[in-house]
């Protein structure tokens, strides 16, 4: 009995070991096809975010479908010798150099991003020196947006802002997503968008005036109303804070486009000085070198 005992022991303590070994310390594996294996760490790093929330199961299962039709395809290009047929190799060879090109180009970028912050200073001295390019191309308005569950809570929150209650307190007491729509009151939106999806909010606010209420207007089961706040005319400057952070992110990409030139531009001359270029007229079929100047300007200009 003991003896039959220690070998199940040995038995169980050989096939764990087995698992253990077969799926690389602790790795689950989901698929093999030929030499290839996916593990679920692998999958699960591949799935989106928020398709792996909703069902991670399921989201498993898709992608491990997936993985194995790519590879069974795969396997059948390398059966096939795919890569080394005509035009082909050519054309894997295109794509891996773009790839490193972009790769290449946003490592040397990323080592100019500490000399590439834009302060806040620098983007607010650059609109006021380019004012006159920062226009409004329509109208801008700011307005309140309540979405009241009945028609009498609607008119009850008419009411209370005629009387010269809070706005914050009007939409906690009667508006649905109340701090969503006190978020957006505090914005200027484009005319051609302001009131949402539903279109008659949209005209409510091209008619009515600072101030003004709108009539209530019904949608499904809920009551909506707005009220315009303030407006800003087509051709009008907008304010620095709308633009603060594109002005930033537009300054600084512009400081690492011309780190970069710099630095492709040391690349060429280098090659210059070590004479690894030449340039070829292509106005005749002769294979005399001539002067790289044009090219080395083409550079310059570029920053």
């Amino acid at each position: 009995m003991k003896a039959a005992s220690l070998f199940l022991v040995s038995a169980l303590f050989f096939f764990a070991s087995s698992c253990t070994n077969n799926t690389g310390n602790s790795t689950v594996l989901l698929a093999e096809v030929g030499a290839e294996r996916l593990t679920k760490e692998a999958a699960k790093a591949e799935i989106p975010k928020h398709i792996f929330e909703s069902d991670s199961t399921s989201a498993y299962l898709k992608y491990r479908e997936d993985w194995i039709r790519r590879q069974v395809i795969l396997q059948e290009a390398e059966r096939l010798n795919f890569t080394r047929r005509s035009g082909v190799e050519e054309k894997l060879q295109r794509i891996r150099e773009e790839y490193i090109l972009q790769a290449v180009q946003d490592y040397i970028i990323a080592e100019f991003e500490e000399d590439s912050d834009v302060s806040e200073q620098e983007a607010r001295n650059y609109y006021q020196q380019n004012k006159d390019k920062f226009t409004l191309d329509e109208r801008y308005v700011r307005y309140r947006h309540l979405i009241a569950n009945s028609n009498a809570e609607a008119e009850q929150a008419k009411r209370d802002l005629m009387r010269g209650i809070e706005w914050e307190t009007v939409a906690q007491d009667y508006s649905k997503y109340a701090e969503l729509k006190i978020r957006e009151s505090e914005r200027y939106w484009p005319i051609s968008i302001a009131g949402g999806d539903i279109a008659m909010l949209n005209r409510y606010l091209t008619i009515i005036g600072p101030s003004e209420i709108s009539p209530t207007y019904r949608s499904g089961n809920e009551y909506h109303f707005v009220q315009l706040t303030d407006e800003r005319p087509e051709g009008d400057h907008p304010d620095l804070d709308w633009l603060i952070d594109q002005i930033e992110e537009w300054l600084t990409l512009e400081k690492r486009k011309r780190a970069f030139n710099t630095y492709v531009k040391n690349l060429y001359l280098q090659g210059q000085a070590n004479n690894e270029i030449k340039i070829y007229n292509v106005t005749n079929e002769t294979n005399t070198a001539v002067s790289d100047t044009v090219s080395l300007n083409q550079i310059t200009n570029e920053e």
